[in-house]
């Protein structure tokens, strides 16, 4: 279970804007109105919300509605292209299995490092008494 969040209410509320619409000039709206809260309070939006905002026109970005989504293969590496129907801007994510957002690794997450700063300390203390 996770801990205290600062601005819980402002989460709350990116967290409504967020929710899909059937309107795309309201969830257009919507999806600006996030971004600027946002930028204002100075938070962190999770990669697979950004990923799914344009980020030319703030419309929300679904595939085989409102976007298009095709595979590249560029200098042995795999892309994923996502073009906007709206505002025609496309961006480019990795498609590796073996890649992970930093969010997602262990050194990322606070409990982890704390619990393993102790440990650490005891090794280096241990290998300089010997």
């Amino acid at each position: 279970m996770a801990g205290p969040v600062k601005d819980r209410e402002a989460f709350q509320r990116l967290n409504f804007l967020y929710q899909d619409p059937e309107n795309q000039a309201l969830a257009r709206f919507y999806c600006y109105t996030e971004r600027t809260i946002a930028k204002r309070l100075v938070l962190r939006r999770d990669p697979s919300v950004k990923r799914t905002l344009c980020r030319g026109c703030s419309s929300l970005l679904v595939p085989g509605l409102t976007c298009t989504q095709r595979q590249r293969r560029c200098r042995g590496q795999r892309w994923t292209v996502q073009t906007c129907l709206t505002c025609q801007r496309s961006q480019r994510f990795l498609n590796d299995p073996g890649h992970l957002l930093w969010g997602d690794r262990p050194e990322a997450q606070l409990g982890s490092q704390a619990d393993r700063l102790p440990e650490e300390k005891m090794q280096t203390q241990g290998s300089s008494n010997q």
